[in-house]
């Protein structure tokens, strides 16, 4: 009796089948899934520009809690070269469809959307988006009380990413959060410490003369009103470093804070200042403890 042939025709059909109803099902959980991922990546946002304005406590805070507080911040959109608020026209002018939609990390991937910096390039971020989102919470007769400013620049092994918050003389740091980078863990990686990102607190941003006048110093060499680095990780506290001096420069937010700064009325205060610096040195230097989780997503 003869053995009955091979068909490999009939394999190969069955095993397309296969890949193919695999492939509308991966599919299908994909976009099934989706709207549950994008919704916790703007949650994740929201909670870490909480903790960067320091109105999120980890231990006790709900989701519930991270959507109302986060209610009291405007989201606006920022021409960076000019300093002003961009209103809806402007942006669809500029191709900009949806405010809410806007993210300027896509953005510094679109040429039309975005400047080359070239060699002039300290945070390592090769392209500047044009247009950036601030949060700002207003007072009860309607300043700015807080503002929350994306940042973001390469460490070691990548790109970290923040958020910096100013009060409301636009000068005076009120925190600092990082929610994604690439740091060793133990050692650049504990840049998301509280107890180092405490440290920022109180530091004054600008001189009087208007320049920038805070960053991170090597670590065991400490300098009036800026942040001592963490022991072993140097390439990421210099990375942070050049992040915070070049959002706080011209390329970055000083035009927007200056306008700000104008239309309070308000100029950069020489004695509160260095009653702060002053402050600051004074403060005993605390060890470092356990890291807090890095959020997923991003937004710069």
């Amino acid at each position: 009796m003869s053995k009955p042939k091979s068909n490999n025709a009939k394999t190969i059909s069955v095993a397309l089948t296969l890949c193919l109803v695999c492939s509308v099902l991966v599919s299908a959980v994909a976009v099934g899934l989706k709207p549950a991922q994008l919704e916790n990546a703007r949650l994740d946002r929201n909670k870490n520009i909480l903790v960067a304005a320091d109105m999120y406590d980890a231990e006790s805070d709900t989701q519930d809690d991270v959507a109302e507080r986060f209610k009291d911040f405007d989201v606006e959109i920022i021409d960076l070269n000019k300093g002003n608020y961009v209103d809806d026209a402007t942006l669809a002018d500029a191709g900009i469809p949806d405010r809410n939609a806007y993210d300027a990390s896509q953005a510094t991937k679109n040429q039309a959307l975005s400047d080359d910096l070239g060699n002039d390039d300290p945070a390592g971020i090769g392209r500047k988006p044009k247009y950036a989102k601030v949060y700002v919470k207003k007072d009860d007769a309607g300043q700015p009380e807080v503002v929350v400013l994306p940042i973001q620049g390469y460490g070691l092994w990548g790109t970290i990413y923040g958020f910096l918050t100013l009060e409301s003389d636009m000068n005076t740091i009120k925190g600092i959060s990082f929610y994604e980078h690439k740091e060793t863990p133990g050692l650049g990686a504990r840049i998301e410490e509280p107890e180092w990102r405490a440290k920022w607190t109180g530091i004054q941003s600008y001189d009087e003369n208007g320049e920038v006048a805070t960053g991170v110093t090597k670590a065991g060499n400490p300098k009036d009103n800026w942040v001592d680095g963490i022991s072993g990780a140097t390439l990421t506290s210099r990375g942070v470093s050049n992040m915070i001096q070049f959002w706080l420069g011209e390329q970055g937010y000083k035009p927007y804070l200056d306008m700000l700064r104008k239309e309070g009325g308000q100029t950069v205060d020489t004695a509160e200042t260095q009653a702060n610096q002053s402050k600051k040195t004074a403060q005993p230097k605390t060890e470092l403890a356990a890291k807090l989780p890095v959020a997923n997503g991003k937004e710069a």
